[in-house]
């Protein structure tokens, strides 16, 4: 007879599973492996900062009013607000803080795991980036996650305006500029977003439409499919012993990684609600309510916008502002505002397929690349960190100044220089560093690890032991590809006629050229049959172990 449940847990679960057979997958999810490593995490801190988002940024809705109508301020505290002309948005957040329960700690709470959700979304990407996890089957699931970073920003910019004040007006005033400079349709664009002239009286309603609707609904949808497809396509894995692109080596998803997944939210929500109850972010009454007419010092917007503010700050104005046909185009603007991030997001979305283009590699990938062993795409990695961290320093070039007593002209111009050179120097010095490891691991492999002890022969000639690698070592060393340039077909065929798309295969094949040109191929099994067979060498173990030979240079 089949036994029937008997706890009410059991009996709801039996009575599900008889109508919908979720029984199947829970139990295929709970059997599929997933392999292990430190680094897997960093997604996971992003979905669980998203939870607590979604969570702290539900109660502050309870009380946040988002309206820009003109009321008078009529709390105890702070006392030098009391009587103040402000917006319904700006008074609500400063009630919010000082007289809901817990309004502070949830506002600072919903803050920082902001700023943690885009920077561990960031910090993932460039995991993905530098292993090169994005290659087939993977880059849709590459694209999603760089639309979830473009939404994560979005999320972030349009939650960071909603308390109207001077800082985030100001943000918004660099918005109303940006949108102006876009040529034909930019004065009118303005009009529309803000509902008239800027600030206008609308902007802080749409933006919490966006900031609590739609923006969260997308990611949502996002996340979902991320999830889906990363379940579906099996996980990527760190190269290894017996790890290969047809298994997985790893634990499965129950009990294990849901008991890890589990203290891991708790982990994260507690360090979260942590640094929201002890580092004070975002005082929005320290800056004031919003007026159009002054602008302050030291402004700084969250460090993910920095990149965009840096920009701004180090294009020149003059000479940048050009009338053609009776139109002004302020490249002043469109450059750092829109060309460059569009640019950096384009070539975002395109890098799968065109490092599938310059190797002419369509086979799927499961095992990861190890960084140095794709020396060029980790220098690109580099080269834009380090344009990011200029830029970043561009957008605190006031703050520098004053604390460092230095000319602020000077440091803008250091800046511009360094924008262009540092980038460049970054990427020469990463792929010199990566080719450099990948020639240590050749030598690794051929003559294995120095052990420090020197052996002399009766014939009396010296050599250092050298401890060989073990398999797994050998295999993490060797089991790579070095991609050569691409090779192409003549302009010519044997008849003398041109060939169709010559041009554009010589100039798929430059690039490969500058991605391929300069590689080390790993170590072949003939190679290492060689090392390995160099007469005296091999009589070095039985020496070693006899009292015959001598250690360390003494006799």
């Amino acid at each position: 007879m089949q036994q029937r449940p008997t706890t009410t847990v059991g009996k709801a679960a039996d009575y599900l599973d008889q109508r919908t057979s979720i029984g199947v997958l829970v139990k295929e999810f709970a059997r599929k492996v997933f392999p292990d490593h430190w680094s897997f995490m960093l997604g996971e801190i992003a979905l669980f900062s998203f939870v607590v988002l979604i969570a702290s940024g539900f109660f502050l809705t309870m009380f946040f009013e988002p309206s820009m109508a003109l009321v008078r301020y009529e709390g105890e505290h702070p006392a030098a607000m009391h009587g103040q002309l402000m917006s319904a948005a700006f008074s609500s957040t400063v009630e919010m803080s000082f007289e809901v329960r817990g309004g502070l700690l949830m506002r600072q709470i919903h803050h920082w795991a902001a700023l943690i959700f885009v920077g561990s979304i960031v910090v993932h990407m460039f995991r993905i980036f530098f292993t090169g996890a994005f290659r087939k089957p993977r880059e849709v699931n590459w694209m999603v996650g760089a639309i979830m970073l473009i939404l994560a920003l979005a999320a972030g910019f349009s939650g960071y305006s909603l308390p109207d004040d001077v800082l985030s007006g100001n943000g918004l005033r660099i918005i109303d500029g940006v949108v102006k400079s876009i040529p034909l349709i930019g004065s009118g664009l303005s009009m529309v977003v803000f509902g008239g002239e800027f600030p206008g009286e609308h902007i802080i309603p749409r933006l919490f439409t966006l900031h609590i609707f739609v923006i969260p609904g997308l990611l949502i949808a996002l996340i979902a499919l991320h999830l889906f497809l990363m379940v579906l396509q099996k996980h990527t894995q760190y190269p290894g012993g017996g790890r290969t692109d047809k298994n997985v080596v790893g634990y499965p998803a129950a009990p294990v990684y849901v008991a890890k997944m589990t203290g891991n939210f708790f982990i994260i929500a507690g360090v979260l609600t942590l640094m929201g109850a002890t580092m004070a972010i975002n005082n929005v009454w320290n800056y004031g309510p919003y007026d159009p007419s002054p602008v302050s010092a030291g402004t700084q917007p969250d460090w993910y916008i920095l990149f965009v503010d840096g920009a701004l700050r180090l294009m020149p104005g003059p000479g940048w502002e050009w009338v053609i046909g009776g139109y002004t185009l302020s490249m002043n603007l469109l450059i750092p505002a829109l060309i460059v991030p569009g640019v950096l997001f384009t070539l975002l979305f395109a890098w799968p397929f065109i490092e599938a283009r310059v190797t002419g590699d369509h086979r799927e990938h499961h095992v990861l690349d190890r960084p140095r062993n794709r020396p060029v795409r980790t220098a690109m990695g580099v080269a834009l960190l380090v344009a990011f961290v200029v830029c970043a320093l561009a957008a605190t070039n006031d703050l520098i100044a004053t604390h460092f007593s230095l000319d602020i002209f000077a440091i803008t111009w250091a800046l511009r220089v360094l924008l262009f050179v540092g980038p460049v120097f970054g990427f020469w010095v990463t792929k010199r560093v990566c080719l450099g490891l990948q020639r240590k691991d050749r030598e690794l492999v051929l003559h294995g690890h120095e052990s420090g002890r020197i052996v002399r022969f009766a014939n009396g000639a010296y050599v250092e032991v050298h401890t060989p690698l073990d398999d797994e070592e050998r295999w993490l060393r060797v089991n790579y590809q070095a991609p050569a340039p691409l090779e192409i077909d003549p302009a010519m065929d044997a008849r003398g006629v041109k060939r169709p798309g010559y041009r554009a295969d010589r100039g798929w094949q430059r690039v490969s050229r500058f991605f391929y040109e300069d590689r080390v191929t790993p170590v072949t099994p003939a190679e290492l049959k060689a090392a390995h067979s160099h007469g005296n060498h091999d009589e070095l173990e039985a020496p070693a172990r006899s009292s015959a030979g001598t250690v360390g240079g003494s006799a």
